[in-house]
């Protein structure tokens, strides 16, 4: 039988051999990879903002560079003369993680919000219903003078930034402008900056992140998103791109096997203390109704949030954990002293580097 330091020796070898080989594969598919990048978070550049059915469906392909759960970009779109309806894409949920699909509505919300917000530059006031009986996002589009925002600049700059970040602090003004921009229908933003609350909040962060990764549906769902090369990320074009937190960017069977090895409760714990210390404040998001209305105009909120802060030269990223985890919500309710309203969103907040991009889907394949 092996002994554990042949074992280890061995897994060493085939590990460095294969990340040689990786290594020179990643080279031929990084440049495939830029141009996508550069595709997707782009402008519609001036001469194709008068067609009416182009216009709709750069509308799409704005929305589509929302935030969504695990970049699981679970929306579709229906466009017609003046409205496009978002609706939630089944076949992309993650019961594991998002148990009632709040996440999904969630991220309709943001998808619905993208859209808004690049209907002004084409000339378009949009507005939005939700209608219940098909769990339709519809947003009703009429003519308006054109209206090139702040926010609307930042769409193709927008990303989840899952690293560290500087530590500096934010100024009130700035902090002033993301309030208001996460406020909204019954949807209020709580900004968390007292090192001694953080601190507090990453332990019900640990304490979520501990129960989810001793959650075997949970893992394998994750590990179901992860793209671990360029070339997945090229062919699937949705999920979490490892490259995009400083994971090295490796094959799907090599990747698993590394993650089968470093990913543990422990490591991601210290990781998350490493984030959230660094992190500026901490941002969550509370409706005063739980049902998929509200949960989409907290989308609404956070994607303005975000886009707010991309406005500002500033990083964020989501700590859901203590909002998952369904034990664990009321305790984290009762902390943030929010009686017994929901909390939607956790989400921090501050100044860190610019980090490697996802893609998102054609916009054919959204539409319907």
């Amino acid at each position: 039988m092996l002994s554990r330091r042949r074992i280890i020796l061995g897994l060493t070898a085939l590990t460095g051999g294969a990340m040689a080989y990786a290594i020179g594969s990643a080279h031929q598919s990084k440049s495939r990879y830029n141009d996508a990048v550069r595709d997707t978070w782009r402008h519609t550049p001036d001469n194709l903002r008068s067609d009416l059915l182009t216009v709709s469906r750069e509308l799409v392909r704005y929305a589509t560079l929302a935030a969504s759960s695990h970049n699981t970009q679970c929306w579709k779109f229906a466009i017609s003369d003046q409205s496009i309806s978002i609706l939630p894409d089944w076949k992309r949920r993650c019961p594991a993680v998002d148990h009632d699909d709040h996440h999904l509505f969630v991220s309709l919300g943001c998808a619905a919000e993208n859209l808004i917000q690049a209907a002004h530059a084409f000339g378009k006031h949009g507005v939005a219903q939700f209608d219940a009986v098909d769990d339709r996002v519809k947003i009703i589009l009429e003519p308006s003078k054109v209206i090139s925002s702040d926010l609307f600049n930042a769409i193709p700059q927008r990303q989840c930034s899952r690293v560290e970040y500087d530590g500096r602090t934010l100024s009130n003004a700035d902090l002033a402008s993301l309030e208001a921009a996460g406020q909204g229908n019954e949807v209020r933003i709580l900004l968390i900056t007292e090192k001694e609350r953080i601190e507090n909040i990453l332990e019900y962060v640990v304490q979520g992140n501990t129960a989810q990764m001793n959650d075997r549906a949970f893992v394998e769902e994750l590990k179901s998103w992860i793209r671990f090369s360029y070339d997945e990320v090229l062919s699937k074009r949705d999920g979490l791109f490892a490259g995009s937190s400083g994971n090295p960017i490796v094959p799907r069977w090599l990747g698993m096997r590394l993650l089968n090895l470093f990913f543990t409760a422990k490591s991601e714990n210290d990781k998350y203390a490493k984030h959230i210390r660094s992190s500026a404040g901490i941002a969550v998001f509370v409706s005063e109704h739980n049902d998929k209305e509200h949960w989409v105009e907290t989308g609404r909120c956070y994607e303005r949030f975000a886009l707010q802060a991309t406005a500002l030269g500033i990083k964020n990223a989501f700590l859901n954990q203590p909002v998952e985890v369904l034990s664990l919500r009321p305790q984290f309710a009762t902390y943030l002293g929010i009686g017994d309203l929901r909390p939607d969103l956790v989400v921090r907040f501050g100044y860190g580097p610019e980090t490697r991009r996802s893609l998102r889907r054609p916009v054919e394949s959204v539409l319907i």
